[in-house]
């Protein structure tokens, strides 16, 4: 009833899953993760105790194949089970128990796992493979999962047709203020095109949520700091005495209500903050 991909980044600093499925809600169902331990996927009559038991076994020094050996024999259901996990070494497994309704199958690789039930074919997953491997290793794990993910949707998926899909990524720099380490963790629980609205909502999370580059930082200064006290004017926030220090309290004022906290550098502006203020000001002037 559902297709998956585990997958970790190419230095193994990040973990993630991507979930499609005709059943309400799988982004609770299906993923874990955690930052320098692995990913997990469980699915089809899908064991959620899967979930902790197996990172506890990776954590624990078990390898991919190892944890899924273990969880499955000492599961009387294990025919109904399917799992996908990739561990912190980037060793991969996926396991589809006898009795999962066709088509059911998966494939592991290097870093990676996919798999599915209740499928159209088996051209989903191997359409998913290729997109994966098609990617650029250089790109966010969250849109190279997403990419795949959306590769098998275009195939057919899940026969029976859509309704949720999630996005669940962990990594070593932590996620939201540095408080845990999830990175991305998006659902769209019960929709008529869930992977479309799943990549509508992870634009949302890179603006809001994305780290600055700190190779694209400009100095917030010269005719860049009039523009910018400018375009806080035009949104109502005041920077009367155009110095670093005033716009650096006025932006982070602005940016604060708006949620881009995240991309705050003090001094210095990232891009995508003034394209922002730039878009808004501009779709002022439209209205």
């Amino acid at each position: 009833m559902t297709f998956s991909i585990v997958a970790a980044n190419a230095d193994r600093s990040e973990f993630g899953v991507a979930v499609a499925s005709k059943f309400l809600a799988a982004g609770s169902v299906v993923p874990a993760a955690r930052a320098g331990v692995g990913a997990i996927a469980t699915q089809a009559w899908a064991n959620t105790a899967y979930k902790s038991d197996g990172l506890a076994l990776l954590t624990n020094g078990a390898n991919a194949q190892e944890m899924v050996d273990t969880l499955t024999k000492l599961d009387g259901q294990r025919e109904q089970r399917q799992i996908g996990v990739v561990d912190a070494h980037g060793t991969s497994a996926t396991y589809t128990g006898k009795e999962c309704t066709d088509w059911a199958g998966g494939v592991a690789g290097d870093g990676y796992a996919i798999q599915g039930n209740i499928l159209e074919g088996s051209r989903v997953i191997a359409l998913m493979e290729e997109a994966w491997l098609g990617s650029d290793p250089r790109e966010p794990l969250a849109r190279r999962l997403l990419e795949a993910l959306a590769a098998g949707d275009r195939a057919g998926g899940d026969k029976r047709g859509r309704q949720s899909a999630a996005l669940f990524v962990v990594g070593d720099e932590g996620g939201y203020g540095g408080g845990d380490d999830v990175i991305v963790d998006l659902r769209v629980d019960d929709h008529p095109t869930p992977i479309p609205e799943l990549a509508r909502l992870l634009t949302i999370h890179e603006l809001l949520f994305g780290k600055p580059n700190p190779a694209d930082l400009m100095p917030l200064s010269g005719p860049l700091a009039e523009e910018v006290r400018s375009l806080l004017g035009a949104q109502g926030y005041i920077a009367g005495d155009v110095t670093t220090a005033e716009l650096d309290r006025v932006l982070a004022t602005w940016a604060g209500v708006e949620n881009l906290e995240e991309r705050l550098v003090p001094g210095r502006l990232d891009p995508v903050l003034l394209d922002h203020l730039r878009r808004l000001s501009k779709a002022e002037a439209d209205a």
